[in-house]
């Protein structure tokens, strides 16, 4: 799916629900957060669109299932909220990779820019929802809709056998140029 096309079903449905914009409307209109829009996330999706597709089908099934859906969406909408284009700019050494240390960053930079949305199960939804990468799984159920939706929308990735290396950390070994 392209970008536009993308934005479209984002405006036309995720954010058409006032409850579900109510909720993150603060950080969607934030200066910082919308440069994700420049970050390249899976294929054809940005970071923000990736965001934003977390955030609106983890609120749902916590609402659905009579959680915490204030939480959950405010924690899949920063779950990736890390500085650079990490497919512009891959990181050396394998401890670095994007993969173990962007949860971490993002915790960092919600806890910066977003200090009054900000509480133990949001912070613990961002920094767990690499589970098993992180190796400690999500404290809360939450944090395991938002793991576990991030996997989902993510499964766009197996539409392009050809990338499938940089998101496995094949990128070093093979020392290609990520576009």
């Amino acid at each position: 799916m392209r970008e536009d096309k993308q934005y479209d079903v984002i405006n036309n449905k995720m954010l058409k629900n006032d409850e579900f914009y109510e909720l993150i409307k603060d950080i969607l209109n934030n200066e910082e957060f919308i440069k994700r829009k420049e970050y390249h996330h899976h294929e054809n999706r940005s970071v923000y669109v990736h965001s934003i597709y977390v955030s609106y089908y983890s609120y749902k099934i916590a609402k659905f299932l009579h959680m915490d859906y204030t939480n959950t969406a405010i924690g899949g909408l920063l779950h990736d909220f890390y500085y650079n284009d990490w497919q512009k700019n891959p990181q050396k050494g394998i401890k670095n990779l994007h993969g173990f240390v962007h949860a971490g960053q993002a915790a960092i930079n919600s806890n910066k820019h977003f200090p009054q949305l900000m509480n133990k199960k949001v912070d613990n939804i961002i920094r767990r929802h690499m589970f098993p990468l992180t190796i400690i799984p999500p404290k809360y159920f939450e944090g395991w809709i938002v793991t576990c939706v991030d996997k989902f929308v993510s499964l766009e990735v197996l539409k392009s056998p050809k990338q499938w290396y940089k998101y496995v950390g094949l990128a070093i070994i093979f020392k290609r140029r990520i576009r």
